[in-house]
């Protein structure tokens, strides 16, 4: 999405990516638990042992990433879970004319940040490159971005990806060289198949409301797709993410599954919002990797039948999961 210059400030370090099923996560040393709902995203993918993969929790949607260093890290109690704390996230605040924007103006009402775009990557993007960040298996891209008041995203080119943007809160106006131009608001979804080549434009309309949106890229299982633009608006399914995961992607090869957005590759998407101490299983299943991100409230994320070894989730967090028959895991708010 962007060709910004180089980047002024020195990337994330992140390491390695440790070897076998080994869980490293940090802890915080205190947690108070939410009391108001919780909002989490949860993408799932077959395992492949020579990619990364990825599922998302929905209750701030979070950022992935891998920790700077092992000293970051410490060996908990469940073994198919790295925890991946926002404050790893990078973070990008890009110039507003790079992007055809004026110049910020934090000073005028509904203006949250002094810069129009504050973006959080999960994987490599625009400036910020790592050798261990590239991607998380069939996840080339996941940005969570805060977008002020009337500024956004001009017209610019995709091909050869499976592009799935989540509206967190806000309005999402997209426009399109297909002919397609619609606004989003809550929970709702907007993809598009970039195949052979698209053009468009993301913006915030809205003169004193922020956007927050999340979005992820999928490499298709296929080059040279037929471009291809859908959506799915929240209040469609808003009672159905109500304290139950809503299913909400899937493989279009996948005639089992009858969910709202249909991608080309095997991956699904799973939200929830839950009100507090509800639980729910992870779906995650044996031989599928999951990267569940927290969007907003905490959680909790454990064994299902032992919350001893429990790791915290904020707003912002993520963590990547292996899928295990020994290891089912839930989520509580």
């Amino acid at each position: 999405r962007r060709s910004p210059p180089l980047c002024k400030k020195p990337p994330v370090d992140r390491s390695p990516e440790p070897t076998g099923v080994t869980c490293r996560v940090t802890s915080p040393s205190s947690f108070m638990r939410s009391v108001v709902p919780v909002t989490f995203l949860a993408f799932t993918v077959a395992r492949r042992e020579c990619l990364r993969v990825s599922a998302f929790g929905r209750r701030s949607l979070l950022p992935l990433l891998a920790s700077a260093s092992t000293s970051h890290l410490s060996t908990m109690a469940l073994p198919n879970v790295k925890y991946v704390p926002n404050e790893r996230l990078y973070v990008s605040e890009p110039d507003p004319t790079w992007f055809g924007n004026g110049r910020n103006t934090p000073e005028k009402e509904g203006w949250t940040n002094k810069n129009w775009l504050k973006s959080r990557f999960h994987f490599n993007f625009a400036e910020y490159m790592s050798p261990y960040n590239l991607q998380f298996g069939v996840m080339r891209v996941m940005n969570d971005d805060l977008v002020q008041p009337a500024r956004g995203f001009g017209t610019h080119p995709h091909r050869d990806m499976e592009i799935v943007t989540y509206v967190v809160d806000g309005a999402l106006t997209h426009q399109d060289s297909m002919g397609t131009k619609e606004t989003l608001g809550r929970g709702s979804i907007q993809f598009m198949t970039a195949g052979t080549g698209v053009r468009h434009s993301e913006y915030n309309l809205d003169d004193k409301t922020p956007l927050r949106f999340i979005q992820t890229w999928i490499t298709p299982r296929a080059r040279g797709l037929e471009p291809n633009y859908g959506s799915m608006r929240g209040e469609d399914v808003e009672q159905a993410r109500q304290n139950q995961w809503a299913h909400l992607l899937s493989d279009n090869q996948d005639a089992e599954s009858d969910t709202p957005v249909k991608i080309a590759q095997d991956c699904n998407m799973y939200v929830s919002e839950m009100e507090p101490e509800l639980a729910l299983s992870v779906p995650v299943n044996s031989g599928r990797m999951g990267y569940m991100l927290c969007m907003e409230g905490s959680l909790t994320l454990s064994h299902a039948e032992d919350d001893a070894q429990a790791v915290t989730m904020e707003r912002h967090d993520a963590a990547e999961i292996r899928g295990s028959d020994d290891t089912p895991l839930k989520v509580k708010a």
